[in-house]
């Protein structure tokens, strides 16, 4: 059993999410995603991914 490399999207665009997530998720990793701040350090906490793909821009 291989353990997939991890990462944590976090964007507030639902769209930009979804095209990430599909596209990593084929090139073998293992994603979750997080729509704001709060909710990404929660899921870094329990998820602990290997990177964190951030927006910059998010309100």
């Amino acid at each position: 059993m291989s353990i997939l490399p991890k990462i944590l999207v976090v964007d507030d665009d639902p769209d930009i999410v979804e095209i990430l997530r599909y596209n990593l998720s084929l090139a073998g990793y293992e994603v979750k995603s997080a729509a704001n701040g709060k909710e990404a350090i929660k899921k870094a906490k329990l998820f602990i991914p290997q990177i964190i793909l951030l927006d910059i821009m998010m309100p």
